[in-house]
């Protein structure tokens, strides 16, 4: 198996391998372009995430600036959301349901070390795949960490630690995340 091959099968893998390496090189030069535009250009914003991602829905936006490991690995649904420092490290798939947002700042990690010591410091790492169902909202400054998958409608308090998955329709918070309450689909109006 090819290091890509091993890490998107959540295998150990040298992200140092001159395939890696050029892909992230390439990503950063999309990146660049991508965060040296004005925001009101947004037709052309649009266009450079499509290339850039492994699929999107038609409607997408994201603040600048962005940042991402190879961005092929990541998936939006429609009507995407991200504000500015958004950094999804996508060495695994990245999945994004349809009508998401993303406050300023959040961290989105596939990407993760052994534990041990002497087998870290070889370089080595793997990673794990996140997927966030649809119609969901990541508070800012919150941290979404590697195999996490989030249900449909579900509300991340900003600053959480998400270091397990959780279903639908709740609402998390703290460090590491847990269920805060659980989200009305039918409120009562005021």
């Amino acid at each position: 198996m090819t290091e890509q091959e091993k890490m998107l099968t959540g295998a150990l893998y040298f992200p140092s391998d001159k395939t890696l390496t050029a892909m992230r090189k390439q990503c950063r030069i999309q990146l660049d372009e991508l965060n040296s535009i004005c925001q009101s250009e947004h037709k052309t914003r649009t266009r450079l995430l499509k290339q850039l991602f492994g699929s999107t829905g038609k409607r997408l936006y994201i603040e600048s600036p962005f940042k991402c490991d190879y961005g092929e690995n990541i998936h939006v649904g429609e009507n995407f959301f991200a504000n500015f420092n958004c950094v999804i490290l996508d060495a695994a798939k990245v999945t994004i349901g349809d009508n998401c947002m993303i406050a300023p700042q959040v961290g989105i990690y596939t990407a993760t070390h052994p534990i041990a010591p002497k087998q870290r410091a070889t370089g080595i790492e793997f990673a794990k795949p996140i997927t966030i169902g649809h119609n969901c909202w990541i508070g800012g400054m919150a941290v979404i960490n590697p195999g996490v998958t989030l249900g449909d409608n579900v509300v991340v308090a900003s600053g959480a630690v998400v270091t397990k998955s959780f279903g639908d329709n709740v609402v998390i918070g703290g460090n590491p995340a847990k269920v805060i309450k659980s989200v009305d689909l039918n409120p009562k109006p005021d």
